[in-house]
């Protein structure tokens, strides 16, 4: 049975870093995800007792030979129909992005309406945090077949080659990046003393904003495109998906924040998935394409 013929919820593919302590990577967005009403298929592309942040530990990334094995047995699985979306964050190392892509390509041609999220995870504030060929391998091969991204800041500046100064410099760098619809967090703010997240499509720029929390919990970044793409399955317009995606991320992270947590505590906030309560202030700004157009 085709998704057109069900009304059961489509299934998400999310290929991403397991930890065993912690709400990074896939624990994040398969607990959003799922709390959200959608199945996922959860795939490993390496397996840490924590995230690397906490100090170094055993990292076990699975043969690529078997990575790629496991992958094609899910383009042949009976289920394939089942799935609406494919989310990849963290990859272990660079050869699994062709993997990635191959399966991207197989759940497309059997849904041609499957959204594909590439969340390119390769660095922060202080630069690269995989290997150079890791994230090339993001950029060249998985970035140009994404409908939505979700680059931070930095890892845009990185993808673009330029320092990134302010909006205007984003959003023209997240326009040359590749896939229709790019959200940018760590995004520059209008508010004094905020962050934001930056939506782009063909008609669109958008800044939705909230207050900078110091020293946040990592997990930030796989739990904001998880929760968007969640709200793009449920049939939200992106303004609103945007305004909700990032109440809830900014209400999860600053009740984190005053206890005091050092992961994200996603179990104990769980209805701020569904229901957010905080407010964030969302601005329309003029589209830098939009003139261009003919």
């Amino acid at each position: 049975m085709s998704i057109e013929q069900t009304d059961a919820p489509r299934a998400v593919i999310v290929i991403s870093s397991h930890v065993a302590r912690g709400s990074v990577g896939n624990r994040a967005a398969v607990f959003a995800l799922e709390t959200l009403g959608f199945p996922v298929w959860a795939v490993p592309t390496v397996i840490l007792p924590w995230h690397p942040g906490h100090g170094r530990a055993t990292r076990i990334v699975p043969p690529l030979d078997q990575f790629k094995a496991l992958m094609a047995d899910l383009e042949r699985a009976p289920w394939l129909g089942e799935v609406g979306a494919v989310l990849s964050g963290y990859l272990g190392e660079a050869g699994q992005a062709d993997a990635v892509a191959s399966l991207v390509g197989a759940v497309k041609a059997r849904t041609p309406d499957a959204v594909y999220i590439c969340d390119p995870v390769m660095g922060d504030s202080g630069g690269l945090y995989v290997p150079e060929a890791t994230a090339v391998a993001m950029r060249d091969r998985l970035m140009p077949i994404a409908d939505i991204a979700t680059p931070n800041r930095y890892e845009l500046e990185w993808m673009a080659r330029a320092p990134l100064p302010d909006l205007k410099a984003v959003m023209s760098a997240a326009i040359q990046a590749g896939p229709p619809t790019m959200l940018v967090t760590s995004a520059p703010a209008m508010m004094a003393g905020g962050t934001g997240n930056l939506l782009l499509n063909g008609n669109q720029a958008l800044l939705a904003e909230h207050r900078l929390i110091d020293k946040p919990p990592n997990g930030l970044g796989d739990l904001t495109a998880a929760v968007y793409l969640a709200r793009i399955l449920s049939g939200q317009p992106a303004i609103k998906a945007l305004q909700s995606t990032t109440a809830a991320v900014y209400e999860i992270l600053a009740r984190t924040a005053k206890r005091g947590g050092d992961e994200l505590q996603l179990e104990t906030d769980a209805q701020s998935l569904s229901h957010p309560m905080a407010m964030v202030q969302l601005r329309h700004l003029l589209h830098p394409g939009r003139d261009r157009r003919a």
